[in-house]
């Protein structure tokens, strides 16, 4: 396994992982909001938060396969997973 590989492999396990935990916490969320409505207010920044990293995973598979199997478009799902990391870093980043 190459280099390329183990590093993409470990930012597709970082991303399916977030984006699980955040799936789960929206769920929670759904459940518990009729009890606490304040948690409503929460949906926004979740949901986007889930986005991100959602496609961040995608993206990171498709780069895991692309690069394990040699395929030619490995490099396209490679620049599609740094774009999304450079994303969520701007999204988060302070104001």
């Amino acid at each position: 396994m190459t280099p390329l590989a183990v590093l993409t492999g470990i930012l597709m396990g970082s991303a399916v992982t977030i984006a699980l935990g955040l799936a789960m916490v929206l769920i929670v969320f759904v459940i518990l909001s009729g009890e606490h409505p304040r948690l409503t207010e929460e949906y926004g920044s979740l949901l986007a938060s889930f986005a991100l990293f959602f496609v961040l995973a995608l993206a990171a598979i498709y780069a895991f396969v692309g690069v394990l199997r040699g395929r030619p478009w490995r490099w396209y799902a490679q620049a599609a997973t740094y774009g999304m990391i450079a994303l969520i870093a701007l999204y988060y980043w302070p104001r």
